[in-house]
């Protein structure tokens, strides 16, 4: 199997040390394997994106030697491959129409008793599976329970993560009918990124394990699609300076190009590999051939 990898930034702003350490694992796993490494702009949130940051973005992957080997792809310029995706779910009678605003979510918890801290992840109590009742649709969900009986899949997906060994997950009672189109109109991530996946033939996916959670619901997708799943490994994560995941949203810094040797071996040091200190060329030679043989991540 021919390997490809990619690496796929969101451009709502510059990248950070966080950033850094998913790009330079994916660049690095690409290379040990004599894979192929992509650059994919996943730009699909428009409200969030900044005009700029993609080419910007290029330019520091590009600073630190980290250059695709193919031309980069903007999921902007893909939107008629989910229209695709969402027409075969749709004739398959797997997802539906939705009309619940994420008040009226939130209000099923709150008649429950349920705390409103358990709000921002409730899970889809299901209230339009079954019809509108009147209520203009706003979103597109998939019914998750009828792809997990129509396929026999097992009520608890399991996968593998080169990294963080068994995983699994009952999406069902864990997750809930996630949508694949927003009420804004916006394509969801989970359905844009399996799309994207499948359709550059994506072999291995290398990603901060802040996106972990989202594996069983690609996979799941992947199965109602037709498509091939990737092996899949999550990193770890550069926290800052108040315990949670470095973000722009926490104050993450851009990277600092002044020198760019001293900023790679603090993204290598995440991923417990050796520093360098004779070139960024040698540093990247030295990490590829280390990288499955050391005591790095795999």
């Amino acid at each position: 199997m021919r390997y490809i990898g990619r690496f796929a930034p969101s451009p709502t702003g510059p990248l950070h040390a966080g950033s850094l350490v998913a790009a330079l694992a994916s660049w690095l796993d690409a290379r040990a394997h004599n894979g192929q490494w992509l650059v994919r702009i996943e730009d699909i949130d428009t409200p969030r994106c900044v005009k700029g940051a993609d080419q910007g973005i290029l330019e520091q992957l590009a600073a630190f030697g980290l250059v695709t080997d193919g031309e980069p792809a903007w999921q902007s310029q893909r939107t008629h491959l989910y229209e695709n995706a969402l027409f075969h779910l749709i004739n398959k009678g797997w997802v539906y129409p939705c009309g619940c605003s994420r008040k009226e979510i939130e209000g099923v918890y709150v008649s429950q008793g349920q705390g409103i801290a358990r709000l921002s992840a409730a899970i889809y109590p299901g209230t339009c599976r079954d019809g509108l009742n009147g209520k203009p649709a706003r979103a597109w969900r998939l019914n998750v329970q009828a792809v997990m009986e129509a396929l026999h899949i097992p009520q608890t997906l399991q996968w593998h993560d080169r990294r963080m060994g068994h995983q699994q997950q009952d999406v069902a009672r864990e997750v809930g009918d996630f949508v694949l189109k927003r009420a804004d109109g916006l394509w969801a991530y989970q359905l844009a990124v399996v799309v994207d996946d499948a359709d550059q033939g994506i072999t291995h996916v290398v990603r901060g394990e802040d996106l972990h959670d989202n594996t069983a619901r690609q996979i799941l997708l992947q199965k109602a699609l037709g498509l091939p799943a990737p092996i899949y490994m999550h990193t770890p994560l550069v926290m800052g300076e108040n315990g949670e995941k470095l973000s722009k949203q926490n104050g993450a810094l851009a990277l600092d190009l002044r020198d760019t040797l001293a900023t790679l071996n603090k993204a290598a040091k995440v991923l417990r590999l050796n520093p360098c200190e004779t070139s960024m060329e040698d540093a990247l030679y030295e990490w590829t051939q280390a990288w499955l043989t050391s005591k790095s991540l795999v």
